[in-house]
């Protein structure tokens, strides 16, 4: 039955993402030579038929790697790789959390290997052809190895203990399991401004007096404390734009990419800061740490049911090794199996997302006026060539953010 459910699903994800992608590139290609009105007198024709080119490029190539990753899933699971996988690993290694830790090991790199591929063409083919990137070779394998060794240093030992926990702490290892999850997330949120985005960009202090006087005032009157303003070099892989802020209590910071402060004025970015800061205001972020965290709690307990059914491993390809702990397989098979279930869902996260973007816009409006944020929203579509003219339907399901005409006709009226 699993296997049935499995298959459905996956093949139904496959059709759906193709549907949308047509969707999606008939809808563009049909508006492609006619700039919206809205628009018309903010962007050029050429840069709405390359925002067009682009997008169409895009759901193309995410298509194919759609396609890829599903003969990945396939061949690891009903086909049997990771019961091959898992056998030899039980040959090859006698102590049983390394031989559960390799096994997890193995799978992420075989995955992350095919990401990699993916991002490699995505960044120096399809981004370099529209005059994005900016990343050299050697810089994209330094980052690489960069992300290699982060995730070595701070997930081995997370894997580790979780492994451990699912074998020694008994029927009630999902509390443990998700009490060391939530201290390992918040511990990252605490790493990240300091020591990990530092490994990867360069951060200097924002070296504009009226800009940070005007941010300072801001962050003030939204009762945003923050420790400091830095720009990033973001121009050094990319062209793209972005602003944001990271960190909680006396260590948040506010970030903008050097990309970012060369395009907009001081009233634009002063606006884009407010939208950020209205995430704040309204505890968006707050309230996404706290469901991501509840949502884990949930998974775990489910995972910890699904691990003692002998179904659930069967009907995904595997058959478990007697006499031997099978905690690491259950949570590669749950790793694997749980997108798939859950692409269903995709288009409530969109919705809740874009009424969230809504209300940070409503709460920038009111601290900086419609204007400089509509000026440099149009500023950033143009320059990220993201489509004025998305299919309806594409959009309701994938977007986290209203598409451009939506969103600039709200400001408007605001």
């Amino acid at each position: 039955m699993l296997t049935l459910l499995f298959l459905a699903c996956l093949v139904g994800d496959l059709l759906l993402r193709y549907w949308l992608a047509r969707r999606q590139i008939r809808h563009v290609l049909a508006h492609r030579d006619t700039v919206p009105a809205a628009f018309a007198d903010r962007v050029g024709l050429h840069s709405h038929q390359r925002a067009a080119d682009y997008t169409v490029a895009r759901c193309q190539l995410a298509m194919i790697e759609r396609i890829v990753e599903a003969a990945v899933l396939l061949g690891l699971t009903l086909l049997g790789g990771l019961q091959a996988l898992d056998l030899a690993l039980g040959r090859l290694i006698e102590s049983e959390l390394w031989r559960q830790m390799a096994l997890v090991g193995v799978v992420l790199a075989l995955l992350g290997t095919v990401g990699l591929v993916f991002s490699a063409w995505r960044t120096f083919r399809l981004e370099a052809r529209f005059g994005f990137n900016r990343m050299t070779p050697r810089l994209f394998v330094t980052d690489a190895l960069k992300m290699l060794a982060v995730t070595l240093v701070l997930g081995a030992p997370l894997l580790a203990a979780i492994l451990w926990i699912m074998e020694s702490a008994g029927t009630d290892w999902a509390w443990w399991a998700w009490g060391v999850w939530v201290g390992f997330n918040l511990l990252v949120l605490w790493l990240y401004p300091s020591f990990i985005a530092p490994l990867f960009n360069r951060f200097t202090p924002l070296d504009d007096p009226e800009l940070a006087q005007r941010i300072h005032a801001l962050a003030k009157r939204c009762h945003f404390g923050l420790s400091g303003l830095f720009v990033m070099d973001g121009s050094r892989r990319s062209a793209h734009g972005n602003a944001y802020f990271t960190g909680f209590g006396r260590h948040r910071r506010i970030v903008f990419f050097d990309t970012l402060l060369a395009r907009l004025n001081t009233d634009e970015v002063e606006a884009v800061l407010a939208h950020e800061l209205g995430h704040f205001a309204h505890r968006h972020i707050l309230r996404r740490i706290v469901i991501s965290f509840a949502a884990a709690g949930v998974l775990l307990h489910l995972l910890a049911w699904l691990s003692t059914q002998l179904w659930f491993y069967t009907g995904l390809g595997v058959v478990p090794q007697l006499g031997r702990p099978n905690d690491g397989l259950a949570l590669v098979l749950f790793m694997l199996a749980l997108p798939v279930l859950t692409f269903w869902s995709t288009p409530i996260a969109s919705l809740l997302s874009r009424r969230d973007e809504f209300q940070a816009d409503r709460y920038a409006v009111r601290q900086c006026g419609a204007a400089p944020l509509s000026s440099a929203l149009v500023k950033l579509y143009d320059d990220n060539a993201a489509t004025l003219t998305p299919d309806p339907i594409h959009s309701a399901w994938y977007d986290s953010h209203p598409p451009a005409p939506v969103r600039i006709a709200h400001l408007r009226d605001a």
